[in-house]
């Protein structure tokens, strides 16, 4: 009885919602996306799309491209939310399941008889069971059953969709040797970069790698953990795998592209990202600052560093004086708006710490910041959220900008992170290439009227971003 973790790995899992929803999308090939134009990506996609090799991150172009007949579909990130708790409920029927992984991944721990191989399986078939008659075909799941949780999220991939695959411990490690260096959890860019200097090319090589030799290449005990787990042991979370961060980030719709539209948005995303870390039970020692703009390939970047703190005013402040930095920019002829418009904002607070292990504040100022958050904090509890907002963030709310999204193995709580008075989606939002590439022409349209009524009012005819006299290249930003 090896057999400890049962994974659930919903397929396709924000598109299938979507052709829960409207029977007639099922079958046919759907892009999922965060807002409706060509220029951003695709969220999620059917497996009918992924035939034209159209997944997560794809540009919505080039999906359009690979495949002409693709139907784009407006996210509803709380109905995605609203069907996952659906979703659990159902499991929970068949399994008492474990925390929630993401949106749409579920470890549950076997015990007992249900270790044995037949009963673990007759489990998995109930799950599916439940979940095709409770979702009328729509939602399905691939699930994996292995000795740890590492190994049943690693085999939840490798049969998709509406697969079930198990590994026991007598099949390692040569099940896994199919798999290339990043389908294995935990292994991205740095780490496979670290092993393959170290001559670990494989994941057979990795599996047949000395214990030593894995604590060498990841450069800590990290390397000892990951050994266990290739070998069926269940290891204990580490100091680790606590949140590094948290964040949000923003692609600017055209109305947005100034520097006060991008500023109302960064204090947006900003005012939200310290809500999630309160109520998670943080607080933060650094805040990166990210603004890209359209046509140049530097950012506007800024790191700050202070002592641990969860308050929004106080982060707010120190936002606001990054950005009257950028605003100089401006003002000496460093950056012209119009000309690059600035095309996405984002801000990740860093450096967490649990709140319950720092002291308390003793300046002043710092906790009268405290005692305005835990007011605002209860009034956006009651009658939702930014139903009271700071001044700064007034554009962004008028435009309904950086809405609530699924961030990654997060699980948002539609009753406070939905601005009040905001209303979902449209049910019946979606396009095709034809409509998309109408509302494109609309956009751009309305952003060159707002450029031209722009220029009318300064009448700047130097204006733009200047060579300098030492190099004759374009200085963009910092």
């Amino acid at each position: 009885m090896t057999l400890r973790c049962l994974f659930v790995d919903f397929n396709a899992f924000f598109a299938s919602v979507e052709q829960l929803d409207r029977p007639q999308l099922r079958g046919r090939p759907i892009a999922v996306v965060p807002v409706m134009a060509e220029t951003t990506c695709c969220i999620a996609a059917s497996y009918e799309a992924k035939a034209f090799d159209i997944r997560t991150g794809t540009a919505v172009g080039e999906a359009l491209a690979r495949c002409p007949e693709l139907t784009l579909v407006l996210a509803r990130p709380a109905r995605y939310v609203e069907i996952h708790h659906q979703a659990m409920a159902a499991i929970a029927d068949c399994i008492p399941h474990g925390e929630p992984e993401s949106i749409d991944e579920v470890p549950c721990w076997l015990l007992g008889r249900e270790r044995e191989r037949a009963n673990a399986e007759a489990i998995a078939q109930r799950i599916k069971r439940t979940l095709h008659e409770r979702f009328d075909g729509a939602i399905r799941c691939s699930i994996s059953i292995a000795p740890n949780k590492f190994l049943a999220k690693t085999a939840s991939d490798m049969q998709k969709p509406d697969g079930l695959t198990v590994i026991e411990l007598a099949d390692l490690p040569h099940a896994l040797h199919r798999l290339e260096l990043r389908d294995l959890c935990g292994i991205g860019p740095s780490i496979e970069h670290r092993l393959r200097g170290a001559g670990i090319r494989t994941v057979e090589q990795l599996c047949a790698a000395s214990r030593q030799q894995l604590r060498l290449a990841w450069g800590s005990v990290e390397g000892d953990r990951f050994w266990m787990q290739l070998r069926g042991h269940e290891v204990a979370a580490s100091r680790g795998d606590r949140k590094r961060s948290i964040g949000h980030s923003h692609v600017l719709g055209p109305e947005l592209r100034s520097y006060e539209g991008a500023r109302a948005v960064a204090f947006k995303l900003l005012a939200k990202a310290a809500m999630r870390l309160r109520r998670e039970g943080y607080r933060a020692s650094g805040l990166a600052i990210r603004l890209r703009m359209l046509g140049l390939e530097r950012r506007f970047e800024r790191d700050l560093n202070f002592a641990p703190l969860d308050d929004t005013p106080s982060l707010l402040q120190m936002l606001g004086r990054e950005l009257d930095a950028l605003r100089g920019h401006i003002e000496r002829g460093r950056w012209d708006p119009r000309r690059h418009p600035p095309l996405s904002v984002a801000v990740t607070l860093v450096g967490l710490e649990p709140a319950d292990a720092i002291s308390g504040e003793l300046i002043p100022t710092r906790a009268r910041a405290q005692a305005i958050t835990r007011a605002l904090d209860a009034i956006n509890r009651r009658y939702g959220n930014n139903a009271v907002f700071y001044g700064a963030m007034a554009e962004a709310i008028t435009h309904d900008a950086a809405p609530m999204r699924i961030p990654f193995q997060t699980i948002p709580q539609p009753a406070t992170e939905l601005d009040a008075g905001a209303q979902p989606p449209e049910f019946d939002v979606i396009a095709s290439a034809d409509e998309l590439m109408h509302r494109r022409q609309n956009q751009f349209r309305v952003l060159a009227e707002r450029t031209h009524r722009q220029s009318e009012r300064t009448r700047r005819p130097d204006a733009g971003i200047r060579p300098t006299e030492s190099d004759g290249i374009e200085q963009p930003l910092l």
